[in-house]
């Protein structure tokens, strides 16, 4: 079975939602932060699923292709890797290599985890991780925290949600501050 591992940039007051400006995508290449791209690289080299809800598709489809001279490599992992868009509204991705799951997207992505192949990774999409985290769906957790309080914005985790206790898999600290911690559901 395939691993589903939610990965996501978050606060140290654990907000997922990005309404100030704490995370730069392009930054992630820049002097200081070659350990944290070589580690970026390295979950990218393990997936090849890309699940995402429909606003973080369209988020990264305006941004990313459009970027010509890209030092992280990120334009060119989206442009390869098979995506898998959840939404009940779009029809044309207008993006190579992206599915659109319609319907019963719970029970799609479950076949998708039966199906040979590596990780699966879903970023962003938060309703959509609120959806796979109820569902039981998720296998890891994969938090890059960034030093900041941003106060306010939704969490990783829906409402209400009480989780077993996850065990610690792996942690690192990066330049800058930032640190990585991998989680088994």
């Amino acid at each position: 079975m395939r691993t589903l591992a939610v990965t996501q940039n978050i606060t140290v007051d654990g907000s997922v939602e990005m309404l100030d400006d704490w995370f730069d995508p392009q930054g992630q290449g820049g002097p200081g932060n070659a350990d944290l791209l070589t580690e970026l690289h390295r979950q990218d080299a393990d997936a090849d699923g890309f699940l995402v809800g429909r606003r973080t598709f369209e988020d990264l489809r305006g941004y990313w292709p459009l970027q010509t001279d890209d030092p992280t490599g990120i334009t060119e992992y989206l442009d390869r890797v098979q995506k898998y868009v959840v939404s009940a509204t779009l029809t044309d991705p207008h993006w190579q290599n992206t599915t659109i799951i319609s319907a019963d997207p719970i029970g799609r992505i479950r076949a998708l985890k039966e199906q040979p192949g590596r990780d699966i990774v879903v970023t962003g999409s938060i309703t959509l991780c609120h959806a796979l985290i109820e569902a039981g769906l998720v296998d890891e957790y994969r938090l890059f925290v960034y030093p900041v309080v941003q106060g306010r914005g939704r969490r990783l985790f829906p409402g209400g949600f009480r989780a077993p206790r996850l065990t610690l898999v792996e942690a690192k600290a990066f330049d800058g501050g930032i640190t990585y911690s991998r989680y088994a559901a």
